[in-house]
Order: structure tokens, then sequence, then C-alpha cells
């Protein structure tokens, strides 16, 4: 076999950062890692590559193994690559994030490595150079928020001026005014209002909406009425 000549062995390894929306709080899955260093501490779920493997096959296997979940898309984030990020050996990690509908995968998640969702105020201190994932992921996540109409996939195919709120503000560690948050949504005229409501929370309730899929596309620039300081989204 070739090989190239005088060539010192890196490691390359999959860090998978899943943030998930659970109808009132966004939250950040998170594992007890299963061995030295760091064993039991408080990890992203992350494994070698194999040699066989390619990277977005490596990340899906990663996550199925360590918590149970499957079919969850997965985007390639960034590389990070600092020589001493891991104490045992240099090593390349590779970290991949995703947002899911925390209620649609509950039933997939085991227990095998402890799996847990945490409030993303109440991150326990993670491994290594994992919180720098995680920060860096919450600005990517932000940056798409505010272009792309991801968040609207973590809602039920109907959902409250309320609960599209929460989201917002899970994802922007802002608190909106409810009076000028739901002015600013309702004028958009993306949303298309249904005759029943919600009644959980008050006798009163609250409307339920679905999304205009099809003016979406035409006018989502609008929903970046909702994003503080649009411009420092800007990568």
């Amino acid at each position: 076999m070739i090989r190239y000549f005088g060539q010192t062995r890196i490691l390359v390894a999959v860090d998978c950062i899943i943030f998930g929306f659970d109808g009132d709080h966004l939250k950040l899955l998170l594992i007890q890692r299963g061995f030295e260093p760091e064993a039991k501490k408080w990890s992203l779920m992350g494994g070698f590559i194999q040699p066989e493997e390619s990277l977005a096959d490596a990340s899906n296997r990663i996550l199925k193994e360590l918590t149970g979940l499957e079919g969850v898309y997965l985007e390639q984030l960034k590389c990070f690559g600092a020589p001493e990020r891991d104490p045992i050996e240099r090593t390349i990690g590779i970290a991949y994030f995703s947002l899911i509908d925390i209620n649609k995968y509950q039933k997939q998640i085991n227990d095998k490595y402890h799996a847990e969702w945490f409030l993303l105020n109440e991150v326990p201190k993670l491994i290594f150079d994992h919180e720098e994932m995680v920060e860096t992921a919450k600005r990517q996540l932000r940056y798409k928020a505010a272009l792309h109409p991801i968040l609207f996939e973590l809602l039920p195919e109907k959902f409250t001026i309320p609960q599209l709120q929460n989201l917002y503000e899970g994802i922007y560690a802002a608190t909106f005014d409810k009076r000028n948050f739901s002015r600013k949504l309702l004028s958009t005229g993306l949303l298309i209002r249904q005759k029943d409501k919600h009644k959980e929370n008050s006798k009163k309730g609250a409307f339920y909406y679905t999304l205009n899929k099809t003016q979406y596309k035409d006018k989502f620039q609008s929903f970046l009425n909702f994003v503080p300081n649009p411009e420092s989204l800007i990568l």
C-alpha cells in the first residue's frame, strides 16, 4: 500500500449538535461521555469516522448509536482543529447541527448514554471545545432562522402565535413584546387563521394559524422584522 511519507496520523471525529423545540422551550440534547478522558461528563454526541464512511454516514451512525435518533437532517457546521482540543491524540472535529421537533422524535431516544434535553440557559459544563461548538451553532441557527423557513419545521401544522413567539425568543435569546410581535406577524399576511382555538393555557384561548407556504417563498424577508440587529447575522 502506498502511503504519504513522513506524515503524522491525525484522527477525525464528528460531533452532533441537536437543538430541539417542545412547543414551549428551545433545548439542547446532551449525553454523558462513555469513555476516558472525561468519562461521565456531559458531551455532544461524538465519535471517530471509520475508513469506509463518508462524513454524512458517520454523523448519522454516531447519532443513532449514542441517542437512538435516526432520520434527522444534519447540516455540516464547521471544522474545529486546535492542536490541543483533545488531550489524548491530535483530533480534527467536524461539527454537524440540527433543529428538530422534540415531540416528533422523543420516543426514539434511548438512555444508553443518559441522553437528556437541557434548556439553553441551563446547559452544564461540556467537555473539550464543545461549548465553542454550541455557540457557533447558535449563531448559524439564528442566521438560518432569519432567512429560511426552518422554524416552521419545528411547529405542528397549525400553531398559535404564543408558540411561535416562544420559538423566536429561544432562538435569539431575546424577549419580544407580545403585542408588537403579534402585530408584526399578522401584518406579513403569511399566516392563515383557523376557526379553532388552543385553550390549554387560558379560557379565552388562542387561535390556531397555518403558514401560507406559497406566499412565504415570495415574502420570506418580511420575517427579518422579528430579528434583533439583523446586520449582526452577516457571517
